[in-house]
């Protein structure tokens, strides 16, 4: 973040300087969390439902945050301000708005899709870092709050700022692009995430399509041309279309993907007249084209093709609980996807766990539960998913939750559990250590105890 005053902060965020003197100088971006103040950082003081960030300000500032800023007084020096989401939302733009008028070769990156757009952004980031110096979102900080926590993570000399955009509506994207307009807007694909929210999958391409609206002549959209819904956003952009996928026509085109044992991608990414060969140390399939993604984007800002290539072979790792490869003493496989799912992300997941079973001779199990957010078409969802597991010949399925139940219901060699816990117990009492488990669902189950549970059990 630039440095600013509490008297600048309060003037563009339409607030009062309280309990602390107008000149002190706000040096750290903003932070949510009070037991991990950022030194000389701005505290979001946000009254939620259960907790109020405002009984945490003293706390804030004593580990050595520079102030408050907060709906109503603290005790501490604290700007004032009406609504503090939209407060910080103002401020945002306005530290871009001068970090852009400090550096006219800052590019905003922006990321968005039904499935797989934190990973998207997180292998961007990683690229982009290998040229100048980058900020990205820390995990799906992709909302009206999370977002403007990025961008204030941004300072003089950041060339990049990799921004991954959410939405649970029509109106969304374009709020979140309000705040942080970008030079690239890159669109995944257009699933059922959210399908509840949206009503039709429609309206999910109306949403993901206000990103390449929010682009200026000059800037760059770049489109998954084999997403029929994703390729017809092209005309509602003013600026240039930058297509990838594996269709003959894509400007970055994928081709002659390979699967190792365990579910790692190498396959060959063309653009123009050059090619290079890329080998992923992440895990599925899918991954190969959130690579050319990733490509497509950093060719936009002038990274070099072989270069890409060669950063994108050296990530090993994501943001936490997507994907995540780990192996128990006693050789038993670990893959633990447990941060969120929806349809085509679980068959995804699922798929690379049969060709890791096919590929291995391990036998394959998974533990799955609910995938949230689909409204009227839960039910057939999930029993999409129970089928699709029998149909890959998933050895052993542990179905959690009543949510999830139509799985067990469509693929009737599951066993079902109510709970997390029972889940437990039934996997470590039936999963031998030459399996390979897969653990995914939506974030509020908490699947992830499964997986730390069969990694700590060899330990204990």
């Amino acid at each position: 973040m630039i440095a600013m005053t509490l008297a600048e902060i309060a003037a563009v965020v339409d607030g009062s300087v309280d309990a602390g003197d107008a000149d002190v100088r706000v040096l750290g971006p903003a932070f949510l969390d009070s037991r991990d103040p950022v030194p000389d950082g701005l505290f979001l003081a946000i009254a939620g439902e259960h907790v109020d960030g405002h009984d945490f300000a003293v706390a804030a500032v004593e580990g050595g945050a520079a102030a408050v800023l907060g709906s109503r007084p603290t005790g501490v020096p604290t700007v004032v301000v009406g609504d503090v989401e939209a407060g910080v939302q103002r401020l945002a733009a306005h530290v871009l708005r001068a970090l852009r008028r400090a550096d006219p070769e800052l590019r905003v990156l922006a990321v968005t899709g039904s499935q797989g757009k934190t990973g998207v952004k997180d292998m961007l980031g990683a690229v982009l870092a290998e040229v100048a110096p980058t900020v990205a979102t820390y995990g799906s900080f992709n909302n009206e709050l999370g977002l403007p926590l990025t961008v204030l993570r941004a300072e003089p000399g950041t060339r990049f700022l990799v921004l991954e955009m959410g939405a649970r509506g029509i109106g969304h994207l374009a709020v979140l692009c309000g705040i942080a307009p970008p030079d690239v807007s890159v669109v995944l694909n257009v699933g059922t995430a959210h399908l509840g929210e949206f009503g039709s999958q429609a309206a999910i391409a109306q949403a993901k399509g206000e990103l390449v609206e929010a682009l200026g002549p000059d800037g760059v959209a770049v489109l998954n041309l084999d997403d029929p819904a994703v390729a017809a956003m092209a005309p509602r952009t003013r600026g240039r279309v930058q297509t990838f996928g594996r269709d003959p026509g894509a400007a970055v085109r994928l081709s002659d993907i390979e699967l190792d044992d365990l579910g790692r991608p190498s396959f060959d990414l063309q653009h123009g007249t050059q090619r290079v060969h890329v080998k992923l140390q992440l895990l599925g399939e899918h991954q190969a084209i959130n690579a050319a993604a990733v490509t497509a984007a950093a060719l936009a800002v002038g990274a070099g093709l072989a270069g890409i290539g060669t950063a994108l072979g050296t990530i090993r790792a994501l943001s936490r609980w997507r994907m995540e490869l780990h192996e128990r003493a006693d050789g038993l496989i670990v893959v633990n996807d447990a941060y969120n799912a929806n349809p085509e992300s679980m068959g995804a997941a699922l798929r690379t766990l049969a060709e890791i079973g096919r590929r291995s001779g391990r036998p394959t199990v998974a533990v799955v539960g609910e995938m949230r957010e689909l409204g009227e078409a839960s039910a057939a969802e999930h029993a999409g998913i129970g089928r699709l597991a029998r149909e890959l010949g998933i050895d052993q399925v542990f179905v959690v939750g009543n949510g999830a139940r139509e799985i067990s219901h469509a693929d009737q060699s599951a066993s079902f559990h109510e709970s997390v816990a029972d889940a437990i117990v039934a996997v470590r009492n039936n999963v031998v250590g030459t399996s390979v488990v897969l653990v995914k669902a939506s974030r509020a189950v908490g699947l992830e105890r499964v997986a730390d549970a069969l990694l700590t059990e060899a330990e204990g």
